[in-house]
């Protein structure tokens, strides 16, 4: 997939933007707060429905305007022409359309645009909670199984609905309690199994990408645990009935499955240096451009690398630079303070590239060459 062009009014600190990109390599250079990751999150909307970062859509309008618009324009890896338009008003529903007709539901587009997008924030999938390793996964099996979004969201409205019974101070029905048990553990059941499937493939080329950053001197893990592994789903979930009921919400069910992060046989929370967390998280996110790749029949999917060389040596940029320049990845877009870094991906690049410059919030494409 590549984006030919965007469009973008109104988003976050853009006020307006128009520009034409190169097929292979997009790089953008600025200050920090410049609005460099504010036009990746423009692209990764175009994907989602929703940015990275921001919840709340009405948070992405830039401040004193009531609107914004992103329009992206496409050409498949088959050759066929894609347009993607997205725009809300403040107050009302943000309206989405593919060669402008609009979806149904959101859910529909999901998938249309694969993308992987890495940035500093992604820190929190070893500092954070949970929630942040389960959505990770959540993020790639929805862009290549169309089941798993529908899936995840009856499991979701199950586990409400049974958490709100729990809550009650009479004691709950208890024919309700058990058919939102049997509805979570049969929804669950199949989420974990594709979970299962993801991590067992993904582990590999994530150990592999790794060894190939750190040069082989560090051993690195990622194993996935889930209730789904202690037996049949719907005894685990209806086990601590009254205890769930003590504490009003439900304990047990794929709403708590995790990831445990390794490196040298020790959690990398706790062991890891920045560097190393840094490196853990960016071989991760490449093991899963490579999974997505495959998954969705070799459909290549945009790469988005925000700022990525911060806080790692130089052999580490090293080898994530011949990483990225490598013939397997197709658009990439690319943001960093630093012009060295983008220096040592172009300098003898035979691909074709554009340079941008960001100041504040207005993108310009630079006519200064690299030498």
């Amino acid at each position: 997939m590549r984006l030919d062009k965007i469009s973008i009014i109104n988003f976050k600190n853009i006020q307006t933007a128009t520009l034409a990109l190169s097929p292979k390599m997009n790089c953008f250079i600025g200050h920090n707060g410049e609005g460099k990751t504010n036009f990746l999150d423009a692209v990764y909307y175009l994907s989602f429905c929703r940015s990275a970062f921001n919840p709340k859509d009405s948070e992405v309008m830039r401040h004193e305007n009531d609107f914004f618009v992103i329009e992206g324009e496409y050409t498949t890896d088959g050759g066929d022409k894609e347009s993607v338009y997205c725009g809300m008003k403040r107050g009302t529903k943000k309206h989405f359309k593919r060669n402008k007709k609009e979806y149904k539901k959101l859910s529909e587009h999901i998938g249309l645009v694969p993308l992987t997008f890495i940035s500093p924030a992604d820190i929190s999938l070893i500092e954070g909670g949970s929630e942040e390793r389960r959505k990770l996964m959540d993020v790639v099996i929805s862009q290549y199984d169309k089941e798993y979004i529908d899936l995840l969201l009856r499991y979701n409205k199950a586990l409400q609905n049974r958490n709100s019974l729990l809550k009650q101070e009479d004691e709950p029905d208890a024919t309700l309690l058990e058919l939102l048990e049997m509805q979570m553990a049969e929804y669950g059941e199949t989420i974990y199994k594709k979970r299962t499937a993801y991590i067992d493939e993904l582990v590999p080329v994530f150990q592999d990408i790794y060894q190939r950053i750190a040069q082989n001197h560090e051993e690195v893990s990622l194993n996935y645990v889930s209730h789904g592994q202690r037996g049949d789903l719907l005894s685990v979930i209806q086990r601590d009935r009254a205890k769930d009921r003590i504490m009003g919400y439900s304990l047990h069910g794929i709403h708590k499955d995790d990831l445990v992060m390794m490196l040298g046989g020790y959690p990398i929370k706790r062991e890891g240096s920045q560097g190393q967390r840094k490196t853990f998280v960016l071989a991760l996110k490449l093991a899963q451009f490579t999974f997505l790749k495959r998954a969705t029949n070799e459909r290549v999917p945009l790469l988005l690398l925000d700022d990525i060389f911060d806080k790692l040596d130089a052999n580490r940029v090293e080898q994530i630079v011949k990483l990225v320049s490598g013939e397997e990845f197709g658009q990439i877009f690319i943001t960093d303070t630093n012009r060295e870094h983008l220096d040592k991906i172009l300098k003898n690049s035979t691909f074709d590239y554009k340079l941008f410059n960001v100041v504040g919030g207005e993108i310009s494409e630079s006519e200064v060459a690299y030498v």
